[in-house]
């Protein structure tokens, strides 16, 4: 078992036991809750997995080491720092998607440029940003953040560069 997957599993027994003892149903409706949001959320996971799953078979071993692997450089992160950004859905829908690119043979840079533009820039996100928080909130959010995950691909690249990924 993996070490997060104890750790998720200690928490929600914890809150479990937790609802229980306060005497008026709350487990049960944390477990209906809890069931709910997983038939919903099954089909989105299915999709990310076969997604994951299949991406490293179509991208060609060429195309990658030219635009995001080792030998793409800085230009690998700018571009990973796009895709990541551009990448849809929270961690469930991402994560396996980013694991995809590893898989490729995605440099580290590149790696933490993908990570750090999905978490950061979320440009998918952007609609509903502009509508909620207004251009003027949304300008400043995207200038304080923007150049955060190439820096951060540039610092990935220079010293953790002959880190082997899994």
């Amino acid at each position: 078992m993996l070490w997060s997957t104890a750790v998720m599993a200690v928490f929600a027994i914890v809150a479990l036991v937790l609802a229980y003892r306060k005497g008026d149903g709350s487990h049960l409706v944390g477990l209906h809750d809890g069931g709910t949001l997983l038939l919903q959320l099954i089909p989105l996971l299915l999709f990310a997995f076969i997604l994951a799953g299949t991406l490293p078979l179509l991208v060609p071993k060429e195309l990658v080491a030219k635009w995001i692997g080792a030998e793409s450089g800085t230009r690998g992160i700018f571009v990973g720092t796009l895709i990541g950004g551009l990448l849809p859905g929270g961690p469930a829908v991402s994560l396996p998607i980013l694991a995809g690119f590893l898989r490729l043979g995605a440099s580290t840079g590149t790696m933490i440029a993908m990570i750090t533009g999905w978490s950061l820039l979320a440009f998918t996100r952007l609609p509903l940003e502009l509508g909620i928080m207004g251009w003027r909130f949304t300008l400043i959010r995207l200038s304080c953040t923007f150049m955060l995950a190439p820096l951060a691909g540039l610092i990935a690249q220079r010293f953790f560069s002959g880190v082997q990924l899994p």
